[in-house]
């Protein structure tokens, strides 16, 4: 569904990403792993057309976008989660989904992305600020949701979420996956939750895909040499 090729990205004389080959398998949910600063954000970043590539192809269902504009890429099918989530805080949460909608006719936000997350539902009137942590988390995830996607881009979505929001944000990636048929990306360095989330995983290291597989792969050799910080 997604391949990327001979990817490379600099930033000022650093160079980030180095020769990436990746192949992102449709209806997988797949996890890209490693420390923080080996580049996993900044490619999330290149295949949304949100940082632009030195050389390399992005390609989707076949097309190479590489050089599309973030919206197209959008409309195209692309879903994107950002780290930090990136809500509008003083807009509410209604308003913050239907921005989403903006290159669409419609305003209507779809159900299923209220039985998703009820909360956003109840909360529909709130200012996207006055939100909790994990509240504004399910936000981001139902804003990408509602131009009805088919790769969702997840930008490690539990960072600073309480558990019981973590757990509930797990349940939905693989409901979403396994239910709907989206095929996801997540990033993700935090173990135990990636295990639980993900049936493929690639490693990045120093900017370089140094391994992959399916989940059940993921060796502690690999873990104590890529991912132990």
């Amino acid at each position: 569904m997604l391949r990327i090729e001979g990817l490379n990205q600099y930033y000022g004389g650093s160079h980030i990403l180095r020769d990436i080959d990746l192949d992102i398998f449709e209806g997988r949910t797949n996890c890209l792993m490693g420390r923080n600063g080996m580049g996993k954000s900044t490619l999330l970043k290149c295949v949304m057309g949100l940082l632009p590539i030195a050389s390399g192809k992005i390609l989707f269902q076949g097309e190479d976008i590489s050089r599309r504009k973030p919206h197209e890429r959008g409309r195209l099918g692309l879903g994107y989660v950002p780290q930090g989530r990136e809500i509008f805080p003083r807009l509410t949460v209604e308003e913050n989904l239907q921005v989403a909608l903006a290159s669409k006719r419609s305003r209507d936000i779809p159900e299923r992305v209220y039985e998703l997350f009820p909360v956003l539902k109840d909360m529909a009137r709130r200012r996207g600020g006055d939100l909790s942590g994990g509240q504004q988390q399910q936000l981001a995830i139902g804003r990408a949701l509602v131009l009805n996607p088919s790769i969702l881009l997840l930008d490690e979505p539990i960072e600073g979420i309480q558990p019981n929001i973590v757990r509930e944000i797990s349940d939905v990636i693989r409901l979403l996956n396994t239910e709907m048929g989206l095929t996801i990306l997540l990033v993700e360095q935090k173990l135990p939750f990636a295990r639980a989330t993900a049936d493929r995983f690639d490693i990045i290291n120093n900017g370089q895909i140094v391994a992959g597989g399916e989940m059940g792969e993921l060796s502690d050799d690999l873990v104590q040499e890529h991912l132990t910080v």
